[in-house]
């Protein structure tokens, strides 16, 4: 017997005892209140202390970063639309030709026609503003991490904490200590901007051939020279794909900002008529963060990377002189403009918006007529997928859900399909496999919020044990620990099993698509602008479509999160399956394989490591997307935030935000291992 098998037998035998013993013990299940500590008020009662002292130096800090605010929404407002138009368009030039360079004059028209530019400009004043603050950063912090080996462990951890702890955990001390206002969102987008360019510095300083380096120091430069002169001009391309990273995680913020910034911006548009229900100005507004994110992530990664067949002929005649002139232009046209009408603002009298009354009362009407369709979809998942995830079918399995009750016999037949599944796939793919599908149908039958929790907490431990070692596994029980102690548990499983559904349905239905890019490269072209637009609309904007036809619930926060996370296995599938080495599948099928053959027993094993990575990306999304998905109506850590934030409660934010940062950093670990365990297997 294989040692490893033998403390997962031990945990089956606990697993056993305490389903029998849940009835006469509840703590089992649900943890008791009274077992709880005071942390969050403890947290409270220093960050009181702490802002107490400080606050003055910070509110100076916010008076002194308002004036540069100010100033960039007053010369944004003051340009004309048709001075920033031609600019963008030179800029566009220069950065991938021609065809960009008319996709942008057709978004800046539509957002000027939408009648969203003030609004727009407002947005680009933060942006302008927070890319700079965590460009600067990040290259900093990135230097360092890169010249002291000692420091990037500590480094690496805060990266992963600023990258997973939900925007709104830490809105509760950036409100505290520098008030309501533009620039606590200005502050929060810098936060939440940085790491991408700290990651991007680290990587493009360590990939600089040791040739290079060498040849400079040969030439006799000094420390700085080689540094400034040799180093990070070679690690400019990656650098520039860090600022384009930056670049689009600060638009990203531009709704959580409007929620503390309270200023008119394009983000407070999609906030209001969200809230208001007018469907008709949320899909405007929200196509207007789609259209700009679209919009500065091709300029910038233009400028980062070339394209693969090189540069075009527009981008050959759009020369450095040229393209200065050109925007020398811009500013002149601008300047003649305002001399010729000083408070001429040359804008539509009514924008589109101002005609969506019709169009949000066509919506409604769609929604009331075809309500039976959406609510006969809604209830299906609910109640044969999320239901019973959630409270397993022991517990959805009653007249008043399904028609009908689970005898003592239906429950025993279905243990047994179980352990016969088990058997099955014991025989082919080995203990481990087999030991995950009994997981699988255990948390079917128990659900989630049924599941013992010492069980589920000494599972995780022994998986981290055995994939990543000891320090993950203590890792794991710490992190449990402070959930558990913080009386956060039953929004932890309403979490778990809410990201777990909608993990599984994007590798189902993304992997399906994946797959079918892989060996179409028609369906490639098609489904890349699509993957492209999701991945670059900001968080809130998949919300819309959700709430419009399927109201609030945890229904439309499966949606929203699956919209947002089903990019990864995309991609990550498709990228996996075309690079399998050619001479294994050629080999494969002269041995006389199907083509489904070839796919399941020699592409997709060879391209796990890829599609695992995929894997973690898709958990990482959906983590993420808990607090956005909190204003819909669930129950979870999001939601917990959400709420912490409402009542200034930072103690309950921080702990509820540090717990999703605590489940996406064990996923991301144990993936990791995971890959590396397979890749070295390969």
């Amino acid at each position: 017997m294989d040692p490893a098998l033998l403390p997962w037998c031990a945990l089956a035998v606990l697993t056993a005892l305490c389903l029998f013993l849940k009835t006469d013990f509840p703590w089992l299940v649900n943890f008791p209140k009274a077992w709880t500590l005071p942390l969050a008020a403890q947290v409270n009662a220093v960050t009181d202390a702490v802002v107490a002292v400080v606050q003055p130096a910070f509110r100076a800090l916010s008076a002194m970063l308002d004036a540069p605010m100010r100033g960039a929404r007053l010369v944004l407002a003051w340009l004309p639309w048709p001075a920033v138009m031609i600019a963008v368009a030179a800029l566009a030039v220069a950065s991938s030709g021609g065809r960009l360079a008319i996709f942008a004059v057709l978004a800046l028209a539509y957002i000027l026609f939408a009648g969203y530019w003030p609004q727009s400009m407002n947005t680009l004043a933060l942006v302008l503003l927070a890319v700079p603050i965590s460009t600067v950063l990040g290259f900093v912090l990135g230097a360092l991490g890169h010249a002291r080996p000692r420091l990037r462990p500590i480094l690496l951890g805060a990266l992963d904490l600023m990258q997973t702890v939900p925007a709104f955990a830490y809105l509760i001390p950036l409100l505290l200590l520098f008030g309501f206002g533009p620039v606590v969102g200005l502050i929060a987008s810098a936060i939440y901007a940085t790491p991408p360019m700290v990651r991007n510095t680290m990587l493009g300083l360590d990939r600089v051939p040791d040739a290079i380096s060498e040849a400079g120091l040969m030439s006799g430069c000094t420390r700085r020279q080689q540094f400034w002169q040799v180093e990070v001009p070679t690690a400019l391309p990656q650098l520039l794909v860090g600022f384009n990273q930056t670049t689009m995680a600060a638009l990203s913020m531009v709704i959580v900002a409007a929620i503390i910034g309270g200023f008119e911006d394009i983000g407070w548009e999609v906030l209001s008529s969200m809230r208001k229900a007018e469907f008709g100005q949320s899909i405007l507004s929200g196509l207007v963060i789609a259209l700009l994110a679209i919009l500065i992530d091709r300029l910038t990664i233009g400028f980062a990377r070339e394209p693969e067949a090189g540069p075009t002929h527009a981008m050959r005649w759009m020369t450095s002189r040229r393209l200065i002139l050109s925007l020398l232009f811009a500013l002149g046209l601008a300047v003649v403009i305002r001399l010729v009408t000083p408070d001429g603002a040359f804008l539509p009298e009514t924008g589109l918006r101002m005609e969506m009354g019709a169009v949000n009362q066509w919506l409604l009407g769609v929604v009331r007529d075809y309500a039976w369709f959406f609510d006969g979809v809604r209830n299906a998942v609910l109640y044969c997928l999320l239901l019973p995830l959630r409270v397993g079918i022991s517990g959805s399995a009653t007249p008043v859900i399904w028609g009908f009750a689970l005898p003592p016999a239906a429950a025993a037949a279905y243990f047994a399909l179980a352990l016969a599944a088990a058997g099955l796939v014991l025989r082919g793919l080995g203990w481990r496999a087999a030991l995950a599908v009994l997981a699988a149908g255990l948390i079917l039958y128990t659900g989630f919020l049924g599941l013992p929790w010492p069980v589920f907490i000494l599972a995780v431990a022994l998986l981290a044990g055995q994939v990543a070692g000891l320090r993950l596994s203590l890792f794991a029980l710490a992190g449990f620990a402070l959930i558990l102690v913080n009386g956060l548990w039953p929004q932890l499983v309403q979490s778990l099993y809410l990201c777990t559904l909608a993990v599984l349905l994007c590798l189902l239905v993304g992997g399906a698509l994946g797959i079918w890019a892989a060996h179409s490269d028609r369906v490639s072209r098609i489904l890349k602008p699509i993957c492209d637009a999701l991945q670059t609309m900001p968080q809130f904007v998949f919300l819309i479509p959700a709430l419009m036809f399927f109201k609030v619930g945890e229904f439309t926060a499966l949606i929203a999160i699956m919209l947002y996370a089903i990019v990864p296995p995309i991609r990550y599938v498709e990228h996996g399956l075309r690079h399998v080495r050619a001479d294994v599948v050629e080999a494969v099928e002269q041995m006389g394989a199907t083509p489904m053959q070839t796919l399941l027993q020699a592409k997709l094993p060879l391209a796990l490591p890829v599609v695992m990575l995929g894997l973690n990306q898709t958990i990482m999304a959906a983590l993420s997307m808990l607090a956005i998905a909190a204003l819909v109506g669930t129950r979870d850590l999001g939601q917990a935030v959400y709420v912490a934030l409402g009542k200034a409660d930072a103690g309950m934010g921080l702990i509820a935000g540090l717990s999703i940062a605590f489940l996406a950093i064990l996923a991301d670990r144990l993936i990791q291992a995971a890959v590396k365990q397979r890749t070295a297997a390969l």
